[in-house]
């Protein structure tokens, strides 16, 4: 604009200097679209801008005798093309090449044929080089808001993944936490209660069945912490150990060619293991319990059984919560589950647990 206003002329306030700055004026208007967002604008209201600015460009080629005025043709054709569609641009740069041809054409006069017709058609070619940053744009655009997509996926799958741990804690805090303190305070209550009737035998062994389940429960959040630590042992040996902890010796039978399984499977299998043994004792204290580990083609299997229990069962109030635990943990490794009693063979009347994990 500044480089117009020093070399176009005439350009004045009368006659044909009026007409120029008028035409001037128009011309640099057209050019201010550059500055407007393209949703700011509607499609027809840009079209019609960028035509006036083409027909005041053409119309200042021809009015003015000397200066930069064609420049104005070349900035409104790269303009068009970078703020149209191809084919809308393709057809408004070709209008604009056409109108500039005419004009030099009338206003060169005889002797000249071809070089209007060539310099007025260039006014339009830098159409081409609006379109490519047009397209050079949209796909630094789509880059981004691909990025940024991936971005809120990620923090998305995060925080999926901070709740599903979460989820998983509760499960171990309640399968450490709620039986064994729930029988705790039964006992403790019962201790209270047969103070009033003086009978002390009873009390003591109401206080001795409390501070064996406070050594269970101590020895179930051992077991907790190494299921959740990152070095925790493989599937088989982890499971004997825990086994053996809990005074089930020989008890386990593996089946199939042993393997390395992840380790989101172990710690749920052997949260899974501990459940079931502290609800065989629970319901069938003295019962002999029976632990199969399988190892198919396609799954893991891990089946708990315990026959019927052989001393009295000490009522105490669970949470009834432990089933449905172990039904969650084996539905986020996308298994099966099942839990009921024996009716058959030498288990007859006992219990069995039985838990499938795919892969």
């Amino acid at each position: 604009m500044v480089a117009g206003i020093l070399t176009i002329r005439p350009m004045g306030f009368s006659g044909r200097g009026l007409a120029v700055l008028v035409l001037f004026v128009i011309s640099c208007a057209g050019l201010l679209i550059r500055t407007l967002p393209p949703a700011r604008l509607p499609k027809g209201v840009t079209v019609l801008w960028l035509t006036l600015a083409i027909v005041a460009a053409a119309a200042l080629i021809g009015v003015s005798r000397s200066g930069t005025s064609y420049l104005f043709a070349f900035f409104v054709a790269g303009h068009i093309g970078y703020r149209l569609e191809t084919r809308a641009a393709l057809v408004l740069a070709t209008v604009c090449g056409l109108l500039c041809g005419a004009v030099l054409y009338f206003r060169l006069g005889p002797g000249y044929h071809e070089l209007p017709w060539i310099l007025g058609l260039a006014t339009g070619t830098p159409v081409l080089a609006g379109i490519a940053n047009r397209n050079r744009q949209r796909a630094v655009e789509a880059a981004i808001s691909a990025a940024e997509s991936a971005e809120r996926a990620a923090r998305a799958e995060a925080q999926a993944a901070v709740l599903t741990e979460r989820g998983r804690i509760a499960r171990d805090v309640h399968d450490v936490l709620a039986h064994s303190l729930a029988g705790i305070n039964m006992q403790l209550e019962l201790a209270d209660a047969l103070l009033d009737t003086g009978d002390l035998d009873k009390v003591r062994e109401a206080n001795d069945k409390a501070h064996s389940m406070v050594k269970e429960s101590l020895k179930q959040a051992q077991w907790t912490v190494h299921a959740l630590r990152e070095d925790a042992l493989p599937l088989l040996e982890s499971l004997t150990a825990m086994l053996e902890s809990s005074g089930h010796r020989d008890v386990l039978t593996v089946t199939g060619t042993v393997r390395q399984v992840p380790a989101r499977v172990t710690q749920n299998l052997l949260r899974i293991a501990q459940e079931s043994l502290t609800n065989a004792a629970r319901h069938a204290p003295g019962g002999e319990v029976g632990v199969e580990l399988t190892f198919a083609d396609a799954s893991t299997v891990l089946r708990i059984r315990n026959r019927p229990g052989t001393r009295a069962v000490t009522r105490d109030a669970g949470s009834g919560m432990g089933l449905i635990g172990m039904r969650e943990r084996v539905a986020l490794l996308g298994g099966t589950i099942t839990a009921g009693p024996v009716t058959e063979g030498p288990d007859q009347d006992g219990w069995q647990v039985e838990a499938r994990i795919p892969g």
